[in-house]
């Protein structure tokens, strides 16, 4: 993979680029603030970037709206935001925003680099990669529609928005692929979503559906 790395903290930014060039991908490009951000991408095009939420000037929400910029200016290069802080009104229109390869990471919570390194795998080939904690904010008290949910229901959506398969879910949940196919159709029924063949637009449907009514 070709990589930007958006990062203001340099300890983090160089460790990253040695991580990930030590297993093989090239860092086209390290940056520490949003403006230097949207020059990489646009000069070296790369397959993603890994971007955090807070950086200069105001150490608020800049790397969150360049992702966004991101998105909309270069569909094809894969996001992961990787942060310490969770900002869910950008990043709910960020993943909603109807194409795949999208990601939110906490850095607290990546205690594996192999992890963290095929989640930015994954968004780069378009797929997505959520922290359960992210989803867990997201899927929180006061989306409207969700209250139609069972527990069970909303244990096995909030493990979809993560962006995992049918048959990863029921191994989390120990139950049989059947039981989840049934309360995979069960949430598109009462959120009045049609079912999507494909993992991760699935995943982006349901984030859609909160980002409309959230």
């Amino acid at each position: 993979m070709r990589i930007v790395i958006a990062e203001d903290a340099v300890l983090i930014r160089d460790g990253l680029a040695r991580l990930l060039a030590g297993r093989g991908h090239e860092v086209v490009a390290g940056v520490g603030d949003a403006d230097a951000l949207r020059a990489a991408v646009a000069e070296h095009r790369p397959d993603a970037a890994v971007v955090d939420v807070r950086m200069p000037p105001t150490h608020t929400d800049e790397g969150l709206r360049a992702a966004m910029a991101l998105r909309r200016d270069h569909p094809g290069t894969g996001v992961l935001l990787f942060s310490q802080y969770i900002e869910t009104r950008y990043a709910t229109e960020l993943l909603a925003g109807g194409a795949g390869g999208v990601g939110y990471l906490l850095k607290e919570r990546v205690a594996d680099i192999d992890e963290f390194v095929d989640a930015l795998r994954r968004v780069a080939a378009g797929g997505t990669a959520l922290d359960p904690e992210v989803v867990a904010h997201l899927l929180g008290p006061g989306h409207r529609g969700l209250d139609a949910l069972t527990p069970r229901e909303r244990e096995v959506l909030a493990l979809m928005s993560e962006g995992r398969t049918n048959a990863a879910i029921a191994a989390a949940l120990v139950v049989s692929d059947r039981a989840v196919e049934k309360h995979v159709a069960n949430i598109f029924t009462k959120l009045d979503l049609p079912p999507s063949g494909g993992d991760h637009r699935r995943v982006l449907a349901v984030l859609r559906y909160l980002g409309k009514n959230g």
